[in-house]
């Protein structure tokens, strides 16, 4: 089985052994000079690892885990893989045949509480089997972009490759297949790509949605762009498409979005969606304002969100490559005038939250740092919560950056296994994690793995010793917060990273922290920075609407614990954007 792996590119497996997998630990020990064995330290993580890689080198993650317990951690990660369309391969043990069904130790039937994450899911019964069902595994993951399952019993592990205990007695053999997947052609029907031509030309007022389908097409997406006249609006997922300063980029929609990219969704007459299954419906413009054209790889998603006049089958690159010609110049540019100018209006007001002589440290002043000091190759990864705000508005695409999170999941801890994985298949570039107090703590023992692995990652812990997210969440429903505050003090995670072997610091002033990062950034192994920010920042939509903001006082007057640092924070933010 392993020999197979190795046969498929298989460089990479991360995962924690344990005595239901001894058998195939024994095969990834006698090939460890081609395939490398990732130690972790839960299994979890191992599972993020593999999603992680999957999504940015676009080849197959393989996490592996123990029978029971191991295995049902490997869950929250590969659910991330499947709602983000990530092909990973999970391998797992299963006690002995012989003792199957009878309650042994550590008994739990993987195959079926796997039966919903998987596109493929199997237990290997008897080694004839392999390497055929290795192949088809393989060759699911990477057709559906999703998950594949493995299981097998400990007995079956440790059979001669060539064992087959069974007669057989169905006019059938085992099928001899290759390592060998083929994607599908990625060219929509040539009368597809007229009709969106001809809808796509007839519109006044055209925006465009890219997401993480469209990661690879940067240079058509800009080029579609320029001959729409038409604003690119971003996914989080996709915000790597084009860069945040170009001409054509309005930033994202949705909580985490702009204002210019929320008034654009109100105001175009024809929508073009690339890539994307943005789930957000609420955001999405009304169905009965705008005409939609959709180019998405897969049929079943195409006209999931919106009611697609003309939907496209087709990879983003291949199919905007043959749109392009079909489509005429829009030469009256002042459509996309608008929003360029709406663009440098928000890009000042963020510059101006930006600020160091804040105290509490603003968060926002964390990133802009951050985006300042990092390479324009950098690679950032990020938790779910308040830091994805921040990062999604402060963190700047240029040259070949890159961007990932948990995004349909939105699961909190894949911000540090994500860099681990990553900085394993990219050695020579910087990886940056950047993540929140809760998020880190879920998973923080892989900053050990970090160190004895010797992968120099960088941490970046906004530290508001809350549940951020939560707390405003709770109170943009109208209720004042409960049970999302930490008791003081906030934690010391530098003193972590020290412990482990690696850099740490702690930050509690705006005047330390340039200094800081740039030790950190510099420190040739894995390095940690935990920064005290402000509490009471709230993370605001791009363009807060009547219904948020009477919620929002509405939780004031129910007695919010912390309302007067929370309107003392909010009146700074207006002053620092007026002063600019």
């Amino acid at each position: 089985m392993v020999e197979r792996l190795v046969d498929w590119g298989v460089d990479t497996v991360f995962g924690l052994p344990g005595d239901g997998i001894n058998g195939i630990m024994e095969g990834l020990r006698r090939h460890q000079d081609t395939i490398r064995f990732v130690l972790v330290h839960h299994e979890e993580a191992a599972a993020f690892m593999a999603t992680g890689y999957a999504k940015a080198t676009g080849k197959l993650g393989v996490c592996l885990a123990t029978s029971g317990p191991g295995g049902i951690h490997l869950l929250n990660g590969l659910y991330d893989a499947k709602l983000d369309h990530a092909p990973v391969l999970a391998i797992t043990g299963l006690q002995e045949t012989s003792v199957l069904g009878t309650g042994y130790q550590q008994e739990v039937h993987l195959e079926q509480l796997f039966a919903d994450v998987a596109e493929y899911n199997l237990v290997v019964d008897n080694p004839a089997q392999l390497p055929g069902v290795v192949d088809i595994a393989i060759r699911t993951a990477l057709a559906r972009r999703g998950v594949a399952h493995l299981t097998l019993p400990n007995d079956v592990q440790v059979a001669d490759a060539d064992a087959d205990p069974y007669t057989h007695v169905a006019p059938a053999r085992p099928p001899v297949t290759s390592p060998v997947y083929l994607p599908p052609p990625g060219l929509p029907r040539e009368g597809d790509l007229r009709a969106a031509a001809e809808l796509l030309d007839a519109g006044k007022r055209i925006a465009l949605l890219v997401g993480a389908g469209a990661l690879h097409a940067r240079d058509e997406v800009l080029q579609i762009a320029d001959k729409l006249g038409a604003p690119v609006i971003k996914t989080l997922p996709g915000k790597a498409v084009i860069p945040d300063e170009s001409p054509f980029a309005v930033g994202g929609i949705g909580l985490l979005g702009t204002r210019p990219g929320e008034e654009l969704i109100e105001d175009c007459d024809t929508l073009f969606m690339v890539g994307t299954n943005f789930p957000y419906t609420k955001h999405l413009p009304d169905p009965s304002s705008v005409r939609t054209v959709q180019l998405e790889a897969d049929p079943v998603r195409a006209g999931l969100r919106m009611p697609t006049d003309v939907p496209m089958i087709g990879d983003a690159a291949e199919g905007l490559r043959a749109l392009l010609p079909l489509v005429s110049r829009k030469t009256d540019r002042r459509h996309l005038e608008k929003y360029q100018k709406a663009m440098a209006k928000w890009r000042s007001d963020l510059a101006a939250l930006e600020s160091p002589e804040r105290d509490p440290i603003a968060p926002q002043y964390v990133v802009g740092l951050l985006d300042e000091l990092t390479a324009d190759d950098a690679i950032l990864t990020c938790d779910s919560g308040t830091v994805a705000t921040w990062a999604a508005r402060h963190w700047t695409i240029r040259d070949e950056r890159k961007f990932y999170l948990s995004g349909t999941l939105a699961s909190m801890a894949p911000g540090l296994p994500y860099a681990l994985a990553i900085q394993h298949a990219y050695p020579g570039r910087q990886v940056i994690a950047y993540v929140g107090d809760g998020g880190f703590s879920m998973l923080m023992a892989e900053f050990l793995t970090a160190v004895r692995a010797g992968l120099p990652v960088k941490v970046v812990i906004n530290n508001n010793n809350s549940l951020g997210q939560i707390l405003w969440e709770q109170m943009v429903l109208g209720y004042p917060e409960h049970g999302v505050r930490y008791p003081e003090p906030p934690a010391d995670f530098a003193s972590w990273a020290a412990a482990c072997g690696g850099y740490g610091a702690k930050v509690t002033k705006p005047g330390d922290l340039e200094d800081s990062l740039r030790q950190a950034l510099s420190f040739d192994g894995p390095a940690l920075v935990d920064v005290d920010v402000d509490p009471n920042e709230p993370p605001l939509p791009g363009k807060v609407d009547y219904e948020q903001a009477k919620k929002f006082a509405l939780a004031f007057l129910k007695g919010q614990p912390n309302r007067v640092a929370i309107a003392t924070t909010l009146f700074k933010d207006k002053i620092n954007q007026l002063r600019s």
